[in-house]
């Protein structure tokens, strides 16, 4: 009887926490597989385009990934109100972050349609920077519906509403695809805008899904019974500031963590246009394979919110454990195929019998062997940060984001790969050496948190 009481919650909470994980998780896969095929599609327009296309994607994604992760303290806050059965409150943190989502995506439209003067000093060649700034002048228009996306987003899983978000993305990814290829290479009459054309199909994209996903909260039964795009002309900014308060941490941890990549990025591109290519292909299969743990991370900020806001500790502890542990053996998984088939990967992006991608294949093997053991720590540090994100602890772990990536990861990266001569192998290890330190931080920074609610629990 007592053992069937103890794995009785625990049953539970796999069971809601996989409702809620599987179509989130399914969700980000779908929407890196765009990411994927464009990388394919940009290897077979030639090395010149998959380098400029791999560099333009992860400038858009780092600026992308700080804007969108500013609005994302809308799912803490909304899963806390929802486990506290606060209708009222649930209301105005979704009206408040699509405010905050229109506010945050015109200025940094602005920016990254300035950013072409600055890029010249990033040391990449003129047949590079001409194609990135084509390719970022158009898809900054995707900016306004991603930010808008990104609200109701969190709003509705944070209500454990994520089967619907699975399916618009699902679509919006195949229609993404479709429009790639045929803007792309100009196909059934179309013009041939190679990157350009990528670029225009993913703004399309974006503006579909958040047309798709605002239609399905006004429709759907029990979401429209909030409201969400009623009394928009009253800004609250009370909840305001606190969207603000929780969101700009998560924000600038987005950002500085691409941030890091990006730079990484960078110096891949000073050591040669193989270099750079071959990066690009072990990062985007890394992209692919991570959606899984960040969805899985998304739920887990569901999860802990919705405990937090039932102030059930042993709830917020079981939802954190199970996420550490399925991340963990979905990577292993994982990087066991990184060490086992590398050349089978390549070949997803490139002939590998082909005597021009030679070298492309030479430096990217071992990048995925470095990459293998990056998966499982990423992962690791990406399902605690969630927890982190329920607990609306997002202010610290910034501030560890910095001693992680930036002090430790760019000092090692920068001294292997330039000053000991490693290149390309010496930077990943950098990146895997940051992720480490990060991993280990956040663990502290977790169990700090749960042993003062414990105490305050015993007191």
């Amino acid at each position: 009887m007592t053992v069937s009481h103890i794995k009785h919650p625990l049953r539970i909470e796999v069971r809601e926490f996989f409702k809620l994980a599987i179509p989130l998780a399914s969700a980000q896969v779908a929407q890196s597989a765009t990411g994927f095929v464009d990388t394919i599609m940009m290897g077979r327009m030639g090395a010149d385009v998959l380098a400029a296309g791999g560099l333009a994607a992860i400038i858009y994604f780092a600026i992308m990934a700080t804007a969108s992760g500013t609005v994302m303290g809308v799912s803490p806050l909304v899963a806390e109100a929802f486990g506290a059965g606060n209708k009222r409150r649930i209301q105005q943190v979704a009206r408040q972050g699509l405010w905050l989502a229109v506010l945050v995506a015109i200025p940094t439209m602005i920016v990254i349609g300035h950013l072409d003067r600055w890029l010249v000093y990033t040391g990449q060649t003129e047949t590079t920077l001409a194609l990135v700034n084509t390719y970022l002048d158009i898809i900054l228009w995707s900016l306004l519906p991603m930010m808008g996306f990104t609200a109701l987003r969190s709003t509705v899983s944070a209500l454990s509403q994520a089967r619907p978000i699975m399916v618009i993305i699902v679509v919006g990814t195949a229609f993404n695809i479709v429009g790639n290829y045929l803007l792309g290479f100009g196909k059934f009459g179309l013009p041939a805008l190679g990157l350009a054309g990528l670029a225009l199909a993913t703004t399309l994209t974006w503006w579909g899904m958040f047309l798709a996903l605002a239609c399905y909260t006004i429709l759907h039964p029990t979401l429209r019974d909030y409201r969400f795009f009623q009394t928009l002309h009253h800004p609250k900014p009370r909840t305001l500031r606190q969207l603000v308060w929780v969101g700009v941490p998560i924000g600038i941890f987005s950002g500085l963590e691409s941030g890091f990549f990006l730079i990484i990025m960078f110096w891949m591109g000073q050591l040669g246009t193989e270099t750079l290519a071959a990066h690009q292909v072990v990062l985007q299969t890394i992209v692919v394979v991570f959606m899984i743990p960040l969805g899985i991370s998304f739920a887990t900020t569901v999860r802990v919110g919705q405990w937090l806001g039932k102030r059930d500790l042993a709830g917020m502890q079981r939802a954190t454990w199970v996420s550490m542990v399925i991340t963990i053996f979905f990577m292993v998984g994982g990087s066991l195929l990184f060490v086992l088939f590398p050349k089978q990967i390549i070949g997803i992006y490139l002939d590998v019998n082909k005597p021009e991608n030679e070298a492309i294949v030479a430096l990217a093997v071992p990048l995925l062997n470095i990459a293998a053991v990056t998966m499982v720590l990423d992962g690791l540090q990406k399902a605690i940060y969630g927890a982190l994100q329920g607990l609306q602890d997002t202010q610290i772990p910034t501030a560890l984001n910095v001693l992680g990536f930036w002090g430790v990861g760019l000092s090692v990266g920068y001294g292997l790969g330039f000053q000991l001569g490693m290149g390309s192998r010496g930077l990943w290890i950098g990146q895997s050496v940051a992720i480490a330190t990060v991993a280990l931080l956040f663990s502290w920074r977790l169990y700090q948190l749960i042993g003062k609610r414990k105490q305050h629990v015993l007191s």
